[in-house]
């Protein structure tokens, strides 16, 4: 009988610590930040107009870092297994400026005792993007 209630008490712990919407909110916002001032700031993405009049690009964007996460959540499907969670992201395809526009991109996140981890993250080699 006692290893079905450690079972039981594990499993309940599990399905306690399982991280919810705010706690991948707050993630994805991370994630984004990261991503997106990578490939933004770094790269020859940006146009050199933006280049001069943006003096912090890293910075800039670490300020949404909220308003990233916000916008994840609302394009992310969750599918609760109780004990753990998978978040299907869909995200980009459309256009910021004349010549600047978001790629598609697809994220697969596992959450479970009280962590987050991407599985899968990248360009959806399957969606058109809007240009």
């Amino acid at each position: 009988m006692l290893p079905g209630g450690a079972a039981l008490a594990c499993g309940f712990a599990l399905v306690w610590s399982n991280p919810g919407p705010a706690d991948f909110e707050a993630f994805a916002g991370d994630q984004l930040v990261d991503r997106i001032a990578n490939e933004v700031c770094q790269g020859p993405q940006l146009p050199l107009m933006l280049h001069l009049l943006v003096r912090d690009c890293p910075g800039l964007i670490r300020s949404q870092r909220q308003l990233l996460g916000r916008l994840a959540a609302e394009q992310t499907t969750r599918y609760n297994a109780g004990l753990f969670s998978l978040y299907v992201s869909n995200l980009g395809g459309q256009n910021l400026l004349a010549r600047l526009s978001i790629p598609r991109y697809q994220a697969f996140t596992l959450a479970a005792a009280g962590q987050l981890m991407v599985l899968q993250a990248g360009i959806d080699p399957g969606a058109q993007t809007v240009r």
